[in-house]
């Protein structure tokens, strides 16, 4: 699983059917390139392996460049443009996407803060309850990552193997959890009252988009979400 495969099933959900450049423009005005490494090449070797793997419908239309009314040109006997693809989820492409966010809100990665950031993105697809329960859910976790690494920064201090200052890789993500609970905890009680908007309520999630067969969206709040750069941190064997 990776974070790139969320973004673009999610971005494909909020505009399907969408073409790559379209895909690529969005997720670059989120500043995904910066917090989750994304760049144009991932994104289109992302399309392919998504639809490959039955994840992504693939639709195919030849585009001729358009009369100054917008009416078709005639053929002129040059080579045609190349057909240009959109792309649609498959029922399992939607599933596998669900579990996606459902990986970002519920697990926590050590070394992989952009999942949180993709999972934020997104999580207005969920109800309230469950990403209530997702924050509670990680905040356990959150907890115990918490009492490991001051376990292993003591077992540094200890060790005759290890170098002391091995000690303070342990310390700095002790400081980053406690952030990351203080948010928990924060973020929790705005959604308890009622903020932002979850599936199944009877409001938009921010902003409506317009366009060919595109769904009211929460794209302003996914934008502001995804710039988030959110700190994880979790056992080795959590790594999803």
């Amino acid at each position: 699983m990776s974070v790139t495969r969320l973004l673009i099933l999610g971005a494909v959900r909020i505009f399907q059917p969408a073409h790559g450049y379209l895909l690529r423009r969005e997720l670059t005005s989120w500043h995904a390139d910066d917090w989750a490494n994304l760049n144009p090449g991932s994104i289109y070797n992302a399309l392919r392996s998504l639809t490959r793997d039955g994840l992504l419908r693939e639709q195919l239309s030849e585009q001729r460049p358009a009369g100054p009314r917008g009416e078709p040109q005639p053929p002129t006997g040059r080579p045609r443009p190349a057909a240009r693809a959109s792309y649609s989820l498959t029922p399992d492409g939607e599933a596998h996407f669900l579990g996606l966010v459902r990986t970002a809100i519920w697990q926590v990665h050590l070394f992989e803060p952009a999942w949180l950031a993709a999972g934020i993105s997104f999580w207005w697809v969920l109800t309230r309850a469950e990403a209530l329960a997702g924050l509670s859910a990680r905040r356990a976790r959150l907890e115990g990552d918490l009492a490991w690494c001051g376990l292993q920064a003591d077992a540094m201090i200890s060790s005759p193997a290890t170098p002391d200052h091995v000690a303070e890789h342990f310390r700095l993500s002790q400081a980053m959890i406690r952030g990351e609970i203080a948010w928990v905890d924060d973020v929790s009680v705005r959604l308890s009252q009622g903020a932002y908007a979850f599936a199944g309520e009877d409001r938009d999630c921010g902003l409506q988009v317009s366009g060919p067969a595109m769904m009211p969206s929460a794209t302003a709040s996914v934008r502001a979400a995804g710039s988030v750069r959110a700190a994880g941190a979790t056992r080795p064997d959590n790594q999803s």
